[in-house]
């Protein structure tokens, strides 16, 4: 694999940026009532899906730090398969899967909005997609720059 340009911290005004955008992300979760560990599902679906190794790594540890099951993130890839997710996870998935592959979907389905819309509140529900946006964004600066595990 290449040596690539990194883009952290490279150009300083939009990393901050970035960081003040997770940031005011975490706190709106926070603040609605989006438990830390539903998020961190968020994220490492959705960098499974952008196949981000660096925030893979980052946010599978920081999920089994905070308490979440191994067994639950080895099975995330096929969660629809199991019944180790809540209803409200099942949601957050589902749409992080659609925001995620937007490229594919062209959209959020109805019928995902409604199962995400009938357990989420609206600022739930922005929150959620903000979290989504965010974590898709820092796929995005990973993954082309090859970023190594710490």
């Amino acid at each position: 694999m290449s040596k690539r340009i990194q883009m952290s911290p490279g150009l300083a005004g939009p990393y901050k940026a970035m960081i003040a955008l997770e940031g005011e992300v975490v706190r709106a979760a926070r603040e609605h009532g989006l438990a830390k560990s539903l998020l961190e599902l968020v994220k490492i679906r959705a960098s499974q899906l952008n196949g981000c190794a660096f925030c893979l790594d980052m946010h599978t540890r920081d999920a089994v730090k905070g308490g979440e099951e191994p067994r639950r993130i080895f099975v995330l890839d096929a969660w629809r398969e199991t019944e180790l997710f809540t209803a409200e996870e099942r949601a957050a998935l589902e749409l992080t899967e659609a925001i995620t592959r937007l490229s594919v979907t062209q959209d959020v389905p109805d019928d995902v909005y409604d199962r995400v819309t009938a357990v989420f509140t609206e600022p739930q529900y922005q929150a959620l997609v903000w979290a989504i946006v965010s974590i898709n964004a820092w796929n995005r600066l990973a993954v082309p720059s090859h970023q190594p595990l710490p």
